[in-house]
This record gives C-alpha cells, structure tokens and sequence, in this order.
C-alpha cells in the first residue's frame, strides 16, 4: 500500500503529532462528555420535562436511571467500533463515533415534552441515550490509541492523559452554562427551554469537529515506537482485570463528583447557581490536574503517581464530606470540588498504563471494551445508588463512603499493574 513504508519491507515512523490533531482526537469526548454533564447538572429539570410525577424524588430517580441507561449501549459500540479501529484504522472509527454523538446529541435537544407528545418522549430519550452511551463505547479506544501511537514515547502518559483533561473541560464549560442560565432564567424558564439551551451550546463544535478529524493521519499501519514487550502482551487478561478495576474506581469518583451539583441543590438546600459553581471548579480541577498526573508519570513512572495520589485521595474524601455538611457555604462547596476533584485526576496516567500494556493489534478494542465495561457497570449506577442511599439511610455522607470503598479497589488494582512507562523501563534495563 501507497504511504507505508519508505522502502521495500520497511514501515513508515508514525507522524508527528500536532497540536490539531490532538484537538481533533480528544473533541470528541469533550463534546459527548459535555452532553452527558450537562444532563446529570439538569438532571431535575430534564427529569420533569420527560418524566412527570407528583414526587420530586420518582422523578428524579427516573431522569437518572434514563441517564444510566445510556451506559448499556457502551460494551457493544466499544466492541463493534473498537474491532473496527484495529481492522479499518483509528481515523474512520473516531470519525464514526464522532457522527453518532451527534445525531444522538441534537435529538436529545429536539425531542418534545412529555405533556407534548405523552410516552413517546421518555421512549425516544432512552434510544438516544442508547445511540450515545454506542457512539462514546467506540470513541475512547480508537482515540486513546491514536494519542498513543502518534505521541513520542516519552510524552505517551501526557498525551494519553488529555482524554481525561477533556473531561474536564466539558464539565467546566457545562457548570459555566448552568451557572449562567441559572442566573438569567427563573426556575420555569430552566425546567421549560434552559436545559435545551446547555445542550446546544455543546452542538455547536460538531461540525467543527467533523471537519478537524478528516484531517487526521492514520497511525494504525506504523511501526510502534516502544511496542508492548512479549511478556506484557501475554499478560492481557491481568491487564484488563486490573484495568477493569481502575477504570471503574475513576468512574466512581467522577460521577460521584459530577453528582455535586444536585447534592448541594438537592439534598443541602443550597442556591442553584452556587451549585453550578461547584462543577466549574471542579471542572478546572479535571482540566489542570490530568495533565500534570500524565506528566509526572513520565518522568518517575505511572504507578507511583497512581497510587499516591489515590492515597490521599481516599485519605481526605470523609473529612471533606464532613466540612461540606456541617458549613454548607459557597466556600467550603468550591474548595471541596476543586481539591477532590484534583486529587481524582492526578491518576490520570491509568489511561496510559492501560493501553501501553495492550497489544496494539488489540488495542483499540481492548481499551474501549475494558473502558466501557466498567463505565457501563458503575457510571449509569453511580448517581442513581448515591441518590438511593441519601434517601434511604438519611447519612448525608453517603456518597464519601461509597467513593471511599471505590477508591480502595483502584489502589489494589493501580498497584498491581506492572510498570510501563519507558523512562522507567529504561532506568531498569540499564541497570542490568
């Protein structure tokens, strides 16, 4: 094939990674996260528009299981777009998810009310929840691996570590729009039309982002800077196993975060607009902290930044609840959201350990089915089991001793991953 190789038998090196294709790589899990932000942040008002009912908490709890839902369809777009970016190319398969997310993203935004047109709101909301949770299984795994291919091997823990740094974006720019429309709309305007607004704000880049990803090389045919040693990639089922459990702590931990918003509405009593707040600041905290854990891992290996940082971070979870409940003011809201959320992120070079251990014939399904496995398990259950034990126990600490259990499990799996970034590596080979 044209563009392989530069002689006879030879494979081409990967191309340099620039500063648009890293955009166009992570765009795309900014745009869907912001969607799946910005459902959670509106999740009452959504939850009155498509499943009415006389008591706040059932239609709650419906909004969130809806939300839940959409997590089902993950494994099988993982699957099915993840095989496809090991056959066809990462390119095509980020280009399909990319389209998915937002055909689900404005139909979301255009489907009428429950009052308007009765079940049938609530069933198409499902469906393209369904469409969405398919389009984002199948994105983080051709993506991830793209990051990952094209980086150089020395800056592979940042790169990787931008995905979650996306994350953090699309929760800073959906706490900004909450916070916003919350202050220039009254509680029916937010509940009738503002929560549509927050979503098609996030429309607006999808054909930006569209055009950027056509652009983008294709690093699946090139030769691998720092392929997966044969005794890691033999260790593959370890891998995901342990994978697994990392992934899925980090998803408590976000959407236990994410969860703030409602919290502090819903459960301390305190204003909306404060309540927004809390995500902008903890969106800030994604956004900085994911990258400086990818950095740092490059330089001293990604178990010792996982683990330490998890560490502290089960260490203050508890007492950070506890400050939250007992002052419920602006302050202790922000301050608790930025440095939790900060200590979550900073073992952001999970990502990166992950994929560095898989083959790359496999990578881009494994990482998506390993991804998406654990998002679908724990990130549709999270918010609606948070919000179950808030209203069946009545410990308004709920939520910090679930994420604390959660964070437990990710130090076990995180220290048990072997050690793959290749400063370190390298640092081992030249002492033998």
């Amino acid at each position: 094939m044209a563009g392989l190789s530069t002689s006879v038998g030879r494979p081409a090196a990967p191309p340099a990674i620039r500063n648009r294709h890293v955009a166009a790589a992570v765009v795309g899990n900014a745009v869907e996260f912001y969607d799946f932000s910005t459902y959670v942040y509106f999740a009452t008002q959504i939850g009155h528009t498509f499943f009415p009912s006389k008591s706040a908490f059932a239609s709650l709890m419906a909004s969130l299981v809806v939300f839940g839902v959409g997590f089902v369809g993950r494994p099988i777009g993982a699957f099915v777009i993840g095989r496809y970016g090991d056959r066809a190319g990462r390119k095509p398969a980020m280009m399909l998810s990319f389209t998915l997310m937002g055909v689900a993203l404005l139909g979301l935004v255009f489907t009428p009310s429950f009052r308007a047109i009765g079940i049938a709101a609530p069933i198409l909301v499902l469906l393209l929840r369904l469409l969405q949770g398919f389009a984002l299984g199948g994105d983080v795994g051709p993506t991830t691996a793209f990051l990952l291919e094209a980086s150089p091997p020395a800056h592979r823990g940042f790169y990787a570590s931008l995905q979650y740094a996306s994350q953090g974006l699309s929760a800073l720019l959906s706490g900004l729009a909450g916070f916003v429309l919350s202050r220039l709309l009254d509680a029916a305007q937010l509940e009738s039309y503002g929560w549509r607004v927050a979503l098609l704000l996030g429309a607006v880049i999808l054909p930006i982002g569209l055009i950027i990803r056509s652009t983008l090389p294709e690093t699946l045919h090139h030769a691998d800077r720092g392929e997966v040693s044969p005794k890691l990639a033999a260790e593959w089922p370890r891998t995901a196993a342990m994978g697994f459990a990392m992934i899925a702590s980090a998803t408590v931990a976000y959407y236990t975060l994410s969860y703030l918003t409602t919290y502090a509405s819903q459960t301390l009593h305190m204003r909306t607009d404060v309540s927004f707040a809390a995500t902008i600041f903890f969106g800030l905290a994604n956004l900085l902290f994911s990258p400086l854990g990818g950095f740092l891992s490059d330089r001293v290996g990604r178990r010792p930044v996982m683990v330490g940082s998890r560490v502290v971070f089960a260490a203050a979870t508890v007492p950070a609840f506890m400050l939250l409940v007992h002052n419920r003011d602006t302050t202790t809201l922000l301050s608790v959201a930025f440095g939790l959320g900060a200590l979550s992120q900073l073992a952001s070079p999970q990502i990166a350990s992950i994929a560095e251990a898989l083959p790359k014939s496999m990578r881009s399904a494994g990482l998506s089915l390993i991804y998406a496995l654990a998002i679908a398990t724990f990130g549709g259950t999270t918010q609606p089991l948070v919000t179950w034990l808030l209203h069946a126990t009545g410990n308004l600490l709920a939520p910090a001793y679930y994420l604390t259990v959660a964070n437990i499990a990710g130090i076990v799996a995180m220290a048990a991953m072997r050690e793959t970034a290749p400063v370190v590596i390298a640092r081992g080979q030249s002492r033998t």
